[in-house]
């Protein structure tokens, strides 16, 4: 049975350089345009059956919240047509639909009433509402006092504990803790088994590899495609390492003969704010991380094998260079790292002019998230520590996994149990 029905949803922004230019073409005689058309969404059809979990994937800008905000009825599609059957409670942004300046027990029977619940039946499912966003006596205070990670579980708490036949969640479980996360992640997959429909929208692959049965892309207002979600992961993958094409048969390709063609200007995950510095007796010309299939990449599944690649420039001759790679996480805390004396590999003598490709090739446990990769070229000088270069927190990668676990790293653990 399909609940949800989208049928060439457009939608179109008119965008004005000035605010006056709006009022100009509203009184112009010749009706002369003063805007642009913006399409945030071109022609987008799927349907979703009762009782599947759906992802929705995207870069951001690519539609996502816009379509969600239209099939909540918040938006009007600017054509095509969307139909919906049951009840739907939607996450769409933490706190939408809360007043500030009422209490949480408040606003959970303003929840209510938007809904169509009478107070006698909100009354009803409020101690399993309290009981779940566990935020204490906060929930007798303003939510305007409330931190991100309360509103997030109120909000959360609120749909999943009204009974809606379709949950729309559009990143608002990103701002709460972990232990939280699975225990919404839990409800999911109660949800699921009771038949309800869920629309998930993450910038979290594991995630939607692990609960979703299968996945839509949009790329710049378009369905791209649709299907199992581990193959639309791996196409959202190509499409934020900037080597999606229209064309499936197409690609973006390194031209490692010509010295002019840089990987770097296909990256997607350069931090702009990095550090820099070094003697500029050599320097970092080039960088990227590649996938096991060669290709250019920002985002890597847990335990698969990838290459970050740098190309070294030695201005002046140097004997026995050092090149290193560390990877940090989101607080600054040193995950792993390794360089070509570490690991025992002789660089001999870089003479001047010459330039060196390193590859170090490896594949990393590490959870789902964001890390920080810094890369160096270093060494020795009659005994003295020498930087020629370095690029500190200069990259993003993004890790994926479908599994959970606690720490740094995935220790991989074969769990057995005997029973006597």
């Amino acid at each position: 049975m399909t609940v949800i029905s989208i049928q060439n949803v457009e939608k179109v922004y008119k965008l004005y350089n000035k605010p006056v230019d709006r009022l100009k073409e509203t009184f112009h005689v010749a009706r002369r345009s003063y805007h642009t058309d913006h399409f945030a969404l071109k022609g987008v059809s799927f349907n979703v059956e009762k009782g599947e979990t759906l992802g929705l994937i995207g870069k951001n800008g690519s539609g996502k919240s816009t379509l969600l905000k239209i099939i909540t009825g918040v938006l009007t599609p600017t054509t095509g047509t969307v139909n919906t059957t049951g009840r739907i409670a939607a996450l769409l942004e933490l706190g939408a639909g809360f007043n500030p300046e009422y209490t949480g027990m408040e606003n959970i029977y303003l929840n209510g009433t938007m809904m169509g619940y009478s107070r006698e039946e909100m009354e009803v499912k409020v101690p399993a509402i309290i009981e779940f966003a566990d935020i204490g006596q906060f929930i007798n205070q303003p939510v305007k006092t409330y931190s991100s990670g309360m509103f997030a579980r109120l909000a959360f708490s609120v749909a999943i504990n009204v009974d809606p036949d379709i949950l729309i969640v559009d990143e608002a479980l990103s701002v709460g803790d972990i232990f939280f996360q699975s225990k919404c992640y839990r409800k999911f997959e109660e949800f699921a088994e009771k038949g309800k429909t869920i629309l998930f929208v993450s910038h979290d692959m594991g995630s939607i590899i692990k609960y979703c049965d299968r996945s839509i892309v949009l790329n710049e207002g378009a369905l791209i495609a649709e299907g199992p979600s581990r193959d639309m992961v791996d196409l959202y993958k190509k499409i934020v390492s900037n080597n999606f094409s229209a064309n499936e048969d197409e690609s973006v390709t390194i031209d490692k003969s010509n010295p002019d063609s840089f990987w770097k200007e296909k990256l997607s995950n350069q931090n702009l704010k990095y550090l820099e510095y070094g003697n500029q007796k050599a320097g970092i010309i080039d960088y990227a991380l590649f996938n096991d299939k060669g290709e250019i990449t920002s985002t890597v599944v847990r335990n698969e094998t990838f290459s970050l690649k740098i190309k070294v420039e030695f201005y002046e001759k140097i004997n026995d260079p050092i090149f290193a790679y560390t990877i940090k996480d989101a607080k600054g805390n040193d995950i792993t790292g390794t360089n070509t004396m570490f690991e025992n590999v002789g660089t001999g003598i870089a003479e001047q002019g010459s330039i060196y490709e390193i590859s170090f090739d490896q594949a990393l446990p590490l959870h789902n998230g964001e890390y920080l990769i810094s890369l160096g070229c270093t060494g020795y000088e009659d005994g003295e520590f020498q930087v020629y270069h370095r690029l500190y927190d200069l990259l993003i990668l993004n890790i994926i996994s479908d599994r959970a676990t606690v720490g740094f790293f995935d220790a991989e653990s074969k769990i057995s149990i005997k029973r006597n």
